[in-house]
C-alpha cells in the first residue's frame, strides 16, 4: 500500500504522500460506513418486524408469545444500539489542547502524569524522564501531549488515551467516548446474535424440499439479512472478548500491542478500578451511553475545559 523509492529524499514525500491518500480514503470511507450501518438496520427491521415476527403477533397462542419477545428484545437492543452508534459518533474522543506542558514536579524531581491515580494521593502520578521520553512531544502536532496520548493521522491531531481509528464511527476511540464504542459493541453483538436465532430456522428451510411463503423479495431479504447478522455477531464477539480484557487490564489495543511483555503495567490498578474508570463509579449508568454526575465531575474536557496548563490532578484522577 505504500510506497517508498530507495535514495534521496523524494522517496520520503512518496510516502508522505501515499500515506495523506490513504488517510484521505478512511476519512471518505467513514461516512460511507454510517449509510451502510444504517442499511444493515433498515433491512434487518423489516424482515424481523414487517415480514415475519409482526405478523406472528397476530398468529395467537405460542407464535405470539414468542413474536411479543422477540420483537421486545429486539426493539430495546436497537435502541441502545443506535443511542450507543450515534453518541460514539458525536462525542470528541478528547484532544490535547495546544497550550498543554508537561509539570515538573520540583519536590518529586520527575513530571506529573495527569492521566494516572485515582485517590487523593500522589501516588503514580510522577514520571521520571526516561518514562516521559516517548510521549514528551508529537512531531506532527508539534506540541508537547500527556503519556498515553496518541496522533493519529485520519483525525490529525493527538488523542487521550487513544485506542484505534474506527472506520465505523467516524471516528477515533479515546478517552472520553471509550465507553460508548464498547457499548455499541456490546448491543451490535446482543441484536445481532438475537436475529441470527430469529432467522435460523426460516435460513434452514431455504435447503428444505417444503415450500417457503412469501415473494422471492422477502426471501431473498431474509437470506441477506441472516447472513449479514450471523456475520457480524461472530466478528463482534471476538472483539467484545478483546476490549474487556483491555479493560479490566487498564490498556488500549495501541499500548497493548506497545508493551508486549512488560510484567506489570504502571495503569493497572485492579479489575474493578480499571473497569470503574471507564464505565464511570455510578452502576446505574454502566449499561447506557451516558455517565453520572458525579463522574462528569471528573472530565473536565465534557466541558470545555480539557486539560488546562497546570491540571487539578483530583478533577482528572479518572482519566
Amino acid at each position: 500500500m505504500f510506497q517508498q523509492k530507495s535514495g534521496g529524499g523524494g522517496g520520503g514525500s512518496i510516502m508522505a504522500l501515499n500515506v495523506f491518500k490513504f488517510c484521505t480514503f478512511l476519512r471518505a470511507l467513514g461516512s460511507i460506513m454510517i449509510f451502510f450501518v444504517v442499511g444493515v438496520i433498515g433491512l434487518t427491521y423489516y424482515v424481523i418486524v414487517v415480514e415475519n415476527y409482526g405478523p406472528a403477533l397476530f398468529n395467537g397462542g405460542l407464535d405470539s408469545f414468542v413474536a411479543f419477545l422477540v420483537l421486545l428484545f429486539f426493539h430495546a437492543f436497537l435502541v441502545m444500539l443506535v443511542w450507543s452508534y450515534f453518541t460514539t459518533i458525536l462525542t470528541d474522543p478528547g484532544g490535547v489542547p495546544q497550550t498543554w506542558r508537561p509539570i515538573t514536579d520540583e519536590e518529586e524531581g520527575g513530571v506529573v502524569d495527569p492521566l494516572v491515580g485515582t485517590d487523593q494521593s500522589t501516588a503514580g502520578l510522577v514520571l521520571n524522564k526516561d518514562q516521559m521520553q516517548k510521549a514528551r512531544f508529537c512531531r506532527k502536532c508539534n506540541q508537547f501531549k500527556p503519556p498515553r496520548s496518541h496522533h493519529c493521522s485520519v483525525c490529525r491531531r493527538c488523542i487521550l488515551k487513544m485506542d484505534h481509528h474506527c472506520v465505523w464511527v467516524v471516528n477515533c476511540v479515546g478517552a472520553l467516548n471509550y465507553k460508548y464504542f464498547l457499548l455499541f459493541l456490546f448491543y451490535t453483538f446482543l441484536e445481532t446474535a438475537l436475529v441470527t436465532v430469529s432467522l435460523l430456522r426460516l435460513f434452514i428451510a431455504f435447503f428444505g424440499d417444503g415450500e417457503i411463503d412469501g415473494t422471492a423479495g422477502d426471501l431473498v431479504a431474509t437470506f441477506i439479512a441472516f447472513v449479514l447478522n450471523l456475520s457480524f455477531a461472530l466478528s463482534l464477539l471476538g472483539f467484545v472478548i478483546l476490549h474487556i480484557s483491555l479493560v479490566l487490564a487498564n490498556t488500549t489495543t495501541i499500548e497493548a500491542y506497545e508493551k508486549k511483555t512488560d510484567p506489570r503495567w504502571r495503569y493497572d490498578l485492579g479489575r474493578m478500578r480499571n473497569f470503574e474508570q471507564v464505565f464511570g463509579t455510578d452502576k446505574r449508568y454502566w449499561l447506557i451511553p451516558a455517565y453520572a454526575a458525579e463522574d462528569l465531575k471528573h472530565m473536565p474536557a465534557l466541558h470545555g475545559l480539557e486539560y488546562p496548563i497546570r491540571p487539578n490532578l483530583d478533577e482528572l484522577q479518572e482519566l
